[in-house]
């Protein structure tokens, strides 16, 4: 799946998990809009939608006369509306020869109109017409030197062509109004663009997504069809991705989602074909091939004629149809083997039938029967008793087909075939029957809370609907399907375990190692291109003229929206009431961690392998699971967070359960000798993950020094002395500090505060807790480049510069500065130069008084590139451009996002709880909005000047050595290589 911002794995949000059932009728229903003038005026149109029985989303489904799909369900958390226009068209649907079609098109429909982003379009348009007939006789070419000749023209005739575009007005756009998380993603049934917008822009935001899709322009698409290279080159990168890959390869030799990846072939992607992409989206692009999906505060009537205002012309035809290739049986285990440099593990995959059938539906309960992340078989047998270093299992359903996929990590000494039995003999069980029915009750009960819990997400509800639209499924069928879920038998799951998981299988050994297939797309040669920033085309401009009515902010006064009362011993109870559902949030926070003690963090671990003087380790998960509470304990340098979570009508068992887990844990010292083999395991897997390295390991090397946060940890031969009395005493001792109580949920203050009072186990006297151990942030006093070697196609670094420590004088101007540079950034180093898929610039605040603010800068791009990058980036960061239109556009999306952000439910508690960290005792964002309108881009410089301008930097780089230019990193200060032992301390 790849995304226009980036390219990670977009996992459809419980539109995968929730949607099978018996194919029932519809209720129609419709409605008629009231008018209020006279008699002889004409009726307004009356639209008609379908419900669903027993919805909670309380949906409305309309299909306009084009064929339209519009999905809307109102929930007024915030004024603001999650949307997703979603397109029934994804990499299968790529020609064979073209492979990557969709994803790219995906990328060109940002790019605006014939009216939208640019400054001539007469000019623009005859430039263009020739950089497409170049292309077409470009991939038609195959003499190097003749290739390199006519790519030299489009360069050319492309840097002509962007003198009359102007780069990302698109997001400009977007950005004037409000609008938050615009992306998209295409997958393989898929393609689906992302707006949250507020509520009083609907309006204008159709308006400008209807003008986008009715017309697609390719304008600066050499330089974005390097971004896409980036993108390749990241997935190569990917031991993780190369294993999905080499899985849907042998699961699917006849399917395109096989035989074809989403992002294409290096082949495909060097000789793209703009005709193509037009003809695509030509037959793809069409209303009744679409579907708006919206969840918000939404006026049903308003927003359908709206919609259908603006969306209703365009015109609806033939979509070609999809034949779906019939695989054949797999005989025999297919076995295959990727290198790279990660840690190594093992996985099995089997193919599974389209989501639309109920064995699919089955497989969703088998892989939830396995690992459910407590009391499945597999967080049971192997995860819980330390047989693997890690295991799971899941299950991922599509239109045509599915797969269902294991995977381990092994312990030290520990054979890959040796997981690989293991995780067989959990599905073998299954297949058996050996396991609990009352398994499957949980499996249901928790699945009905997570439905509930994802619910209250806006995204996630739109997101059913994205699902149910693309995989063809009635809304009732969609609806009902948990219902169905709750069905499923073990005759059931049983028949259709054997069914499908035989020797069958794909079996992928991921093992440590340089990949002798390993592969790059080559950069081609490409001339900055201009970006137009102040230039505004008259679409534009008529757009940011329209009016619409404002939102006022709501601020969060902690004296109103939570209660502070205190429990016995002065244990402080801070609390605000769940007002929706029946789910409570209950914490116990000690300001006190691992600084303080490495123990703790090892006891904080240790207790999920325990039982007590009542249940064994494995019986306290089943009877969590079985209650619909969990409970995790969670250390951080400072605090110590303890937590239980579910349903609020088994809140007395599931506290009396958790406070007798934290009072009388059983020591077990196995457990513990598992416990700690698997440590010095994952320590040494950390080694080898790239993102590990970066952005833990050599930040906090650059922060704190060779001794830091990151790399202060027990031995080896101190975590072997502990002994587990003394981890026990720590866990113990944990409800015996001072700390607090958090509660989100449904309870009355009295009626809780009663509950707590009984069940909360704590002394007479509570001890204060010790005085944290802090580490000394360094001064940067001379810039330098730290790097570490890593066996990698592309190189990827980290501009870090210290800054003055925590005040809420400078918010509002580093909110605005944030805004500013985040899409100065992202225009000159990706739209204009075509340097780096992912870039960005934060200037990051304190989480802690008294800690210093940081600016962080962001490159991952083709090693060979990484000179012209850190050039590029060190320019912006030393002469901030001024830009009028992307000044005006920060504080217009500063403005309108703070008047409709709303911070609710449990995210009051947390505000509150960060506000006091910074010693504020009141909502920070009165003052940003309040300086929003007034803030000037002299400020903004003057902010630049002072606190970014000529800062001593750390410079952090990770690439391999043989592709990493030296002498170009020591233009930038002293170039050091930092060792895995510096970095992780062993």
């Amino acid at each position: 799946m790849a995304t226009k911002r980036g390219s990670a794995l977009l996992l459809l949000a419980l539109g995968l998990t929730f949607t099978q059932c018996k194919n029932e009728a519809y209720q129609t229903q419709s409605t008629t809009d009231a008018t209020a003038t006279a008699p002889a005026a004409p009726a307004e149109k009356e639209y008609t939608y379908e419900t669903a029985e027993n919805d909670p989303l309380n949906a409305r489904i309309y299909t306009l006369d084009n064929g339209l799909k519009v999905y809307l369900t109102d929930y007024e958390d915030a004024p603001r509306i999650q949307t997703y226009i979603a397109v029934r068209a994804g990499s299968k649907n790529d020609p064979a020869d073209a492979t990557g079609l969709a994803h790219y098109l995906e990328h060109m429909v940002f790019k605006g109109t014939t009216e939208l982003g640019t400054a001539d379009w007469e000019k623009e348009k005859a430039e263009l017409a020739k950089v497409e007939q170049l292309y077409e006789q470009y991939r038609k070419t195959t003499d190097a030197a003749m290739r390199k000749k006519i790519y030299h023209q489009i360069d050319s005739v492309s840097g002509v062509a962007a003198t009359y575009a102007i780069a990302n007005e698109y997001d400009k756009a977007t950005t004037a109004i409000g609008a938050k998380g615009t992306n998209a993603y295409t997958w393989v049934d898929q393609t689906v663009y992302v707006n949250d917008i507020p509520s009083n822009q609907l309006e204008r935001w159709l308006e400008l997504e209807a003008d986008r899709f009715r017309e697609m322009v390719p304008r600066l698409f050499h330089t974005e069809l390097e971004a896409v290279y980036e993108e390749k080159n990241r997935t190569l990168d990917s031991d993780g991705r190369k294993v999905a890959e080499v899985i849907n390869t042998e699961l699917f030799p006849t399917h395109q989602y096989g035989t074809q990846t989403t992002i294409g072939t290096i082949e495909h992607l060097k000789n793209p074909s703009i005709t193509a992409i037009k003809n695509y989206f030509n037959k793809y692009y069409v209303p009744n091939n679409m579907a708006i999906a919206m969840s918000g505060d939404i006026d049903f009537d308003e927003t359908i004629r709206l919609i259908d205002q603006y969306w209703g012309g365009l015109q609806q035809q033939q979509v070609p149809g999809f034949t779906v290739a019939q695989e054949q049986p797999i005989q025999k285990p297919i076995v295959k083997e990727v290198l790279g440099p990660d840690a190594e593990n093992v996985s099995i995959a089997y193919r599974t039938p389209g989501i639309n059938t109920r064995d699919a539906l089955v497989v969703q309960m088998i892989s939830n029967l396995l690992y459910n992340g407590s009391a499945g078989l597999i967080d049971l047998n192997l995860n819980q008793q330390q047989k693997v270093l890690q295991s799971y299992a899941y299950d991922t359903p599509m239109k045509d087909y599915g797969t269902f996929r294991m995977t381990g990590m092994p312990r030290e000494g520990q054979s890959l075939d040796q997981v690989r039995d293991l995780l067989l003999a959990q599905l073998d069980m299954i297949k058996k029957g050996q396991f609990e029915d009352e398994l499957i009750t949980a499996v249901v009960n928790n699945d009905k809370i997570n439905t509930v819990q994802a619910y209250e997400d806006n995204q996630n509800r739109a997101d059913a609907f994205v699902s149910a639209f693309i995989y063809d499924m009635p809304w009732q069928k969609y609806v009902s399907r948990p219902s169905e879920f709750a069905q499923i038998t073990k005759q059931d799951v049983m028949e259709v375990a054997n069914k499908y998981f035989n020797n069958n299988y794909v079996l992928v050994y991921k093992r440590t190692g340089k990949d002798p297939n390993a592969q790059k797309v080559e950069k081609p040669t490409i001339t900055p291109v201009a970006v137009n920033r102040d230039a505004q085309s008259e679409y534009y401009k008529a757009f940011l003229a329209k009016e619409a009515a404002p939102l006022q902010p709501v601020f969060i006064d902690y004296s109103k929206d939570l209660v502070e009362t205190k429990l016995k011993q002065d244990i402080p109870l801070i609390y605000t009431k769940n007002k929706d559902n029946g789910l409570f949030q209950l914490y116990y926070i000690l300001d006190m961690g691992t600084n303080n003690d490495q123990k703790l963090g090892m006891a904080v671990n240790y207790l999920k392998y325990l039982g007590t003087d009542k249940y064994s380790a494995e019986e306290l998960q089943k009877e969590f699971y079985k209650l619909g509470t969990s409970f995790d304990v969670f250390s951080s340098g400072d605090q110590v967070y303890v937590s239980l979570t579910g349903l609020d009508e088994n809140f007395e068992q599931g506290l009396n359960l958790f406070e007798s887990v934290l009072a009388n844990p059983k020591p077990d010292q196995q457990a513990l000798n598992d416990m700690v083999a698997g440590t010095l395991k994952a320590r040494e897997d950390a080694k080898k993950n790239k993102g590990v390295i970066l952005q833990q390991a050599m930040v906090n090397f650059a922060k704190y020094g060779k001794k830091n946060p990151f790399n202060t940890l027990l031995s080896e031969k101190e975590l072997k002395a502990v002994k587990p009395q003394e981890l026990v005493s720590i866990i113990k001792s944990i409800p015996t500090y001072e700390h607090r109580v958090l509660y989100y949920g449904p309870r009355e203050t009295d009626a809780l505060a009663a509950v707590l009072n009984e069940s909360h186990r704590t002394p007479a006297t509570l001890k204060p807790v010790p005085a944290e151990k802090v580490y000394a942030e360094l001064d940067f006093k001379e810039p330098t480049v730290y790097w570490a070697d890593y066996d990698m196609v592309q190189a990827e670094m980290l501009f870090l510069s210290k800054s003055v420590p925590y005040t809420k004088d400078i918010v509002p101007v580093v909110r605005l500065y944030n805004e500013y540079m985040g899409g100065i950034v992202f225009q000159d180093l990706r739209e204009s130069k075509a340097l780096a898929y992912s870039t960005y610039s934060f200037y990051s605040p304190a989480a802690k008084k008294g800690r210093a603010n940081y600016l962080l800068s962001y490159i991952g791009a083709q090693a060979d590139k990484l000179s012209e990058a850190m050039a590029g980036m060190q320019a912006l960061l030393t002469e901030m451009p001024l830009a009028d239109a992307n000044f005006q556009n920060a504080q217009a999306s500063l403005r309108n996002s703070i008047s409709t952000e709303r911070i609710t439910k449990s995210g009051i508690l947390f505000d509150y709880e960060r506000a006091k960290r910074l010693g504020l005792n009141y909502d920070i964002r009165q003052d940003v909005y309040q300086s929003a309108n007034t803030m000037t881009f002299d400020q903004l410089k003057e902010f630049q000047q002072k606190y970014i301008k000529a800062q001593p930097q750390a410079i952090l780089v990770i690439g391999s050595k043989d592709k990493l230019n030296f002498k170009e990193l020591e233009k930038y200060g002293k170039v050091k290589q930092l060792s895995l032992k510096e970095l992780f301390g062993y």
